[in-house]
């Protein structure tokens, strides 16, 4: 039985999530903690519930999900995985940072890829790799079909969608991404995205003005 634990990062409002199972191996996936307060947070949860961290997963490569990247990898030494398409979007971090006043962000690069059709595997827990572009060019989600989880980055929110106006973004790609990949999953399924609540795909089909689907 997987847990997954939740933190609310920097000023995005950014969820990052710990997941884990019996075995305390762990991922951390889209580390956004940016202040030393929530840096402390993520180490403290992991420290006391005798963790040990063996991937970094990034869904995408925007600021709010990477700035603790860096803190995180020195911290554990576990791989960072993302898939190739953003690297890119991960590396113009650097560039742009400082535009939002973050003048000491710390970029880092990847040590692996993340493929759709791949496993990640952790302890007992094998979760799905899926590709879905739209929100950026190398957007991933993790599927666990046995635990009825999908970790949905910046794709699909409550009631919402991600933004498609930032560089290697594509509204109608998007809208194919959650509904070719997101929508063929169980409604039942649980949804943990990267802002705001959780949601089931579901209520999504149901309810999602952006997507809207009817029986």
């Amino acid at each position: 039985m997987i847990q997954i634990k939740p933190f609310v990062f920097n000023f995005f409002s950014e969820n990052t999530y710990v997941v884990f199972d019996q075995t305390k191996e762990a991922i951390i996936v889209d580390p956004g903690c940016y202040s030393q307060n929530e840096k402390d947070q993520l180490a403290t949860f992991i420290s006391k519930n005798e963790l040990q961290v063996k991937f970094i997963i990034n869904t995408h490569g925007h600021i709010d999900h990477v700035l603790g990247n860096h803190y995180v990898k020195e911290l554990y030494g576990a791989p960072v995985l993302i898939h190739p398409l953003d690297v890119v979007v991960l590396k113009s971090v650097e560039v742009y940072a400082p535009s939002y006043g973050i003048m000491d962000y710390v970029g880092i690069d990847p040590d692996g890829n993340l493929e759709p059709g791949q496993k990640l595997r952790f302890g007992n827990t094998a979760f799905d790799i899926i590709f879905v572009p739209g929100h950026a060019p190398g957007h991933i989600a993790l599927i666990g079909p046995n635990q009825k989880v999908c970790i949905s980055g910046d794709v699909l929110f409550y009631e919402s969608i991600g933004r498609t106006d930032l560089p290697g973004g594509n509204h109608q790609t998007l809208l194919n991404s959650i509904h070719q990949k997101m929508f063929t999953l169980d409604d039942d399924m649980v949804v943990y995205p990267g802002h705001g609540p959780t949601t089931t795909i579901g209520h999504e089909k149901a309810h999602n003005p952006f997507c809207l689907i009817t029986n």
